[in-house]
């Protein structure tokens, strides 16, 4: 487990844990309500990421920040995955193992604070719309990483459906004769504008063409295999089927988009998730093909599609948030933080 890192400011105000399941790594920190990360704690994401070892995990983390910080008054986690809310309960995650996981339960008993758990799409919505550079209160965020998160603020609020299973923004169906989804259906936004799209294009470019650059650099990779990594590092010297394979991919963003923009009457699109470090690589054909596929322009506004203020922070700094936004409904009996884990 990494040490715990403190931030450069000491902001007043409440703080909270908050606690973001990431498929490689879990991060947790404490979050002033400002959106200050005050200190940070990290470890992998293990293979075997089933409900138990998942519990021992978030218990460690807690600890450690709790002890540092024993002012915090709750909890917030966001995690990939089916949350029923508000009972804090994962049903389900496409990419992990954990299934009927009883987070918030398991969370409140050991450690005696106030804890709420939401998607890691949401709560990362949640701090671009109440914390990022421009506030929004009708916005979509979509965070294109491994997968395509995604997060819906109408009204200003987040929006899950009447317990907490909607909103799967990388689960519209946006070619269905396409590849198929982690999910197991075929088409999803997810399955062709993610990292995991860009790896497999790739890996087919390369197959292709095994002189060409993607193949060669996907040769001195640590594990000899392409990833997204190797398609970005070939754009970076200029590779032309690089080049096409990123303007695939934000084209089949911008697709999305155009589908969650003609639908909903929003103030902007926000855009989070490691695949934004590319920047206009991406969003460059994103754009073009929202604006190719908006509905009624000459009624209906194209609006801006922005890349997130807090980048891969957004997911900590949201659930850290919205353990603050429950923390009085969720008040439970305070135990010391030397008893944070069992």
């Amino acid at each position: 487990m990494r040490g715990v890192t403190s931030g450069h400011r000491a902001p007043s105000g409440r703080r909270a844990i908050g606690l973001d399941i990431g498929g490689t790594n879990i991060r947790g920190a404490v979050v002033a309500d400002d959106g200050t990360l005050l200190a940070e704690v990290s470890e992998r994401t293990p293979e075997t990421s089933d409900g138990t070892t998942m519990t021992k995990i978030l218990l460690g983390i807690t600890q450690q920040l709790h002890a540092q910080h024993p002012e915090v008054v709750a909890v917030g986690v966001g995690a990939a995955g089916i949350v029923e809310w508000p009972a804090g309960l994962i049903r389900w995650a496409p990419n992990n193992s954990y299934r009927d996981w009883q987070v918030r339960a398991e969370l409140e008993e050991a450690t005696g604070l106030p804890a709420t758990v939401d998607n890691d799409a949401n709560v990362a919505a949640l701090a671009e719309a109440r914390l990022g550079r421009d506030r929004y209160s009708e916005m979509v965020f979509l965070t294109v990483g491994t997968g395509v998160g995604g997060g819906l603020v109408l009204g200003g609020v987040i929006y899950r459906g009447p317990s907490g299973r909607g909103g799967e923004l990388g689960h519209i169906i946006v070619a269905p004769d396409g590849p198929r989804c982690g999910c197991g259906n075929r088409g999803c936004l997810e399955a062709v504008a993610s990292g995991t799209a860009l790896t497999r294009m790739g890996r087919e470019a390369a197959a292709a063409e095994p002189a060409g650059v993607i193949a060669r650099l996907g040769r001195e990779e640590e594990d000899g295999v392409v990833t997204g990594h190797t398609v970005t590092r070939a754009t970076e010297l200029g590779d032309p089927t690089a080049l096409d394979l990123f303007t695939r991919l934000g084209r089949w963003l911008g697709i999305g988009i155009a589908s969650l923009a003609n639908i909903f009457e929003i103030e902007a699109v926000v855009i989070g998730g490691g695949l934004v470090a590319t920047g206009d690589l991406l969003l460059d054909p994103a754009r073009a093909a929202y604006r190719e596929h908006a509905y009624a322009t000459e009624a209906r506004p194209v609006v801006p599609v922005r890349v997130g203020t807090f980048g891969t922070d957004a997911g900590v700094v949201g659930a850290g948030l919205l353990g603050l936004e429950h923390a009085e409904d969720r008040r439970v009996h305070a135990v010391p933080p030397e008893r944070a884990t069992r």
